[in-house]
């Protein structure tokens, strides 16, 4: 079944951990991102270890190969499952962040690699405004398509792109969805989003969600709501993230 992350982009250690205790066995999955890294990473990381918690670490890695492959031999050492690199960086960047994968799964790690493809929050306008050419989907499909070439394991991309994705890639690449909301919700500064259970229909593996279930009244009604969807809907593709 597709699994339900819980982005936990939030101001302090205690707004983070309060998240993840009040939501208790519903979500096992949670994302630790630029804002709650860089400020509390050093103690989340070991707390959602000791709740038995698996770990989705979104650096979006962009730089030189040698850094790159650097950065991933160092994060290893956290116990996440999951890293983004951002696909943009090119092929010998990707290739430098697989063979570092290989170098510290064959240590002992258990980690898997994301390709972002492109941001959310980006529109065609938003794309031309940096000289880049080309609709949103086929810079994803261009993008996807070289991480996978490449030996990356999945990719972060909109719902709107993943059947796109899914066509050419291998059964087993991953393709995560962020940008998750449902019917009336607000959008906040996301462009491409969609519904759980058009992520699900579009062969997602997993799917994204901050706001929607951080800052709901009720956070564990609200994920168990979503996951109720991702239930009901009728899956193309149903391997999750096992």
């Amino acid at each position: 079944m597709t699994e339900l992350i819980v982005a936990l982009d939030v101001p302090t250690f205690e707004d983070a951990t309060k998240a993840v205790d009040s939501l208790a066995d519903a979500v096992t999955w949670y994302k630790v991102g630029y804002e709650s890294y860089f400020a509390f990473g050093q103690r989340l990381i070991p707390a959602l270890r000791e709740r038995g918690k698996k770990i989705f670490l979104d650096l979006k890695l962009h730089d030189i190969p040698n850094s790159v492959a650097g950065g991933i031999r160092s994060l290893a050492t956290s116990g996440a499952s999951l890293l983004t690199v951002h696909a943009s960086g090119g092929r010998q960047m990707l290739t430098a962040a697989v063979a570092a994968r290989d170098e510290v799964n064959a240590a002992g790690a258990d980690l898997r690699l994301l390709a972002v493809t492109l941001l959310t929050s980006h529109s065609a306008e938003d794309l031309r405004a940096v000289g880049v050419a080309g609709d949103p989907r086929t810079i994803v499909s261009i993008r996807a398509g070289l991480a996978a070439e490449c030996g990356i394991d999945g990719c972060v991309c909109a719902v709107d792109e993943a059947a796109i994705v899914r066509s050419r890639v291998s059964a087993g690449f991953l393709i995560v969805c962020p940008g998750i909301r449902g019917s009336g919700q607000p959008i906040d500064d996301q462009r491409r989003i969609a519904t759980p259970t058009d992520a699900v229909l579009a062969g997602a593996v997993a799917i994204v969600v901050g706001r929607p279930v951080t800052k709901a009244p009720d956070p564990k009604a609200a994920a168990q709501a979503i996951l109720d969807e991702i239930k009901a809907a009728l899956p193309i593709y149903d391997s999750g993230l096992a």
